[in-house]
Formats: C-alpha cells, sequence, structure tokens
C-alpha cells in the first residue's frame, strides 16, 4: 500500500434480527458503502487486508454480521476488538423491543433463525444472550422499536452522511413528552419549568420556529440562564465523545407537545453547541406538526 493510502474506514452492521439490517444497509449502500451481507466474522480481516490493499477503491466498507452465521457468530467480539486497534472500525448495533421483533416476524411469516422447535420469542431470547456482549461495546445503537423503515434509513442517514472534517455529530431533538420519552438519545433537558406559550392565545397556534414564540420563550425568568449553562456543561461532553472516538450523539429537549419551548431551546442550544471544535451540529424537531 502506498505511504499516502490511508486504509478503508470499516463499519460492523449488527443487531437482532428484524431490527433493520437490511434497511440500514441498504441506506448505507446509497451513501456510496461497500455492503457486504452475512458475512461471517472470521471473514473481517481478509476484507480488512482488501481494503488496504485497494487504497481509494474502496474507502468504506460495510459489513453486516449475524446469527445467521450460526457458531461462527460468537467469535465476533474477540474479533471485532482485536481488529480495533489502529484501524477505523465501528460497530452499529440495531435492536427493538421483544413484542415489536414478534409482531414483525409474524408480519412476514417466517421464523426467527433460531426459534429451532420453540416459539419465535424463544429464538428472539436465544439471540440476545448471544448478542449481549456486541451490543455492550458498540459504537452506537438505534432501538428501532418505534421507526419505520423511512424513518430508520433517515437515521442511518443522518449519521453516517460526510460532515467535512467534524469528528462528531451531535442531534439536538425537541420533542413532546406527551408523545413519549426518545428511546435512544444521550441526554435530556426538560423545559416544562417555563410558561407554556399554548395557553397564549396569541402564540397558541404558532411554533418555536416563529420569532414572537422565540421571544416569548426566551423573555422568561431563567430560560437564557439554563440554555447558556446546559451548554456550557455539554461543551466538555462533547469533547470526550471525541477523544473516546464516539462519532454521535442525541440530546433531547422535551416539553409538553414538542411545539413551542422545546424548539426555541433546541434552536438556541444547536447554535451555541457548533462552538466546539469538530463538531458538527444538527436540529431535528420530531414532534412538530404533530398537532
Amino acid at each position: 500500500m502506498a505511504e499516502d493510502q490511508a486504509p478503508g474506514e470499516i463499519l460492523i452492521v449488527t443487531g437482532m434480527s428484524g431490527a433493520g439490517r437490511t434497511t440500514a444497509a441498504n441506506a448505507l449502500e446509497d451513501l456510496g458503502w461497500y455492503v457486504v451481507d452475512n458475512l461471517p466474522p472470521q471473514m473481517l480481516r481478509p476484507l480488512l487486508e482488501l481494503s488496504e490493499l485497494a487504497g481509494g477503491a474502496l474507502p468504506k466498507i460495510a459489513a453486516v454480521v449475524d446469527v445467521r452465521g450460526r457458531d461462527l457468530f460468537t467469535e465476533l467480539p474477540t474479533i471485532a476488538a482485536a481488529l480495533r486497534a489502529g484501524r477505523q472500525l465501528r460497530v452499529l448495533f440495531l435492536d427493538a423491543s421483544d413484542d415489536v421483533l414478534v409482531r414483525r416476524f409474524e408480519s412476514v411469516r417466517r421464523p426467527h433463525p433460531l426459534q429451532g422447535d420453540g416459539t419465535i420469542l424463544d429464538g428472539i431470547q436465544r439471540e440476545r444472550e448471544r448478542v449481549s456482549i456486541i451490543r455492550a461495546s458498540a459504537d452506537m445503537l438505534i432501538d428501532t422499536s418505534a421507526l419505520n423503515i423511512h424513518q430508520l434509513a433517515t437515521r442511518v442517514v443522518d449519521l453516517f452522511t460526510d460532515e467535512g472534517a467534524a469528528r462528531h455529530t451531535v442531534t439536538v431533538m425537541s420533542f413532546g413528552f406527551k408523545y413519549g420519552l426518545p428511546t435512544d438519545v444521550d441526554m435530556v433537558a426538560d423545559m416544562r419549568f417555563l410558561p407554556n406559550p399554548f395557553w397564549v392565545p396569541e402564540l397558541k397556534g404558532h411554533t418555536g420556529e416563529e420569532e414572537q414564540v422565540r421571544e416569548y420563550v426566551l423573555a422568561q425568568p431563567g430560560a437564557l440562564e439554563f440554555i447558556d449553562a446546559y451548554a456550557r456543561a455539554l461543551h466538555p461532553v462533547l469533547e470526550g465523545y471525541q477523544r473516546e472516538n464516539k462519532r454521535h450523539s442525541v440530546v433531547a429537549v422535551g416539553c409538553t407537545g414538542g411545539k413551542h419551548r422545546s424548539v426555541v431551546t433546541a434552536i438556541e442550544l444547536a447554535q451555541r453547541l457548533a462552538e466546539v471544535p469538530g463538531v458538527a451540529v444538527r436540529v431535528k424537531h420530531r414532534d412538530l406538526g404533530r398537532e
């Protein structure tokens, strides 16, 4: 390999059967990744060697590794740990709740790969035991319980779209507590300590993206003080994530309906977090428009 050629990036896509590995793999392929499906863990090292020999021809490779490999899959944690040294290797783990996985298998009328003579739930429980170690060491975890295939594809695109020189991408997500707490977030802020613009007749029909709502929310006692202090507290966290090679995090900001206070705060917080070196910031309003 020429001295000016760096090894390509390798991503291991794994997780529970029925959690969306195929959807994730398709989204990665659409982003230009070279995707290998159902790869035995023992083939990861030759794949890495191939990427090095290929130089820039295979800059990004995603390998889908899962329990379809049967007994071969058990060696994945050991092999992945050995290959991490000095390489751009990451693990994406897809998960979902047992009841959601059961419904998905029933809807396609296919057995679980570890079901045997038992039930679908028996297969799921066996799989959870086998994947527990690799799940605990994964770099990224996506819970797909509440996601359809299009939403999952969007999450993968958000995670792996190039961000120039950024070493870490943080998504600041507004949401409404009445619609449920987001499942796969790293930190949560609760803005319900501020007066709710919903009860102000001239603001009820507007959103936190509009100036009149922004001015009202930020004028409340404690609003700016909280946003400034929270942003300062997150600065060393995001810097630490970069040192630990954690590439993506989600900061969730909630209010009652996800329409006013959380939207204003998410936008303001994102502007402040964009000042952290090496960090790319995205804003997402999960529940805006649901009312």
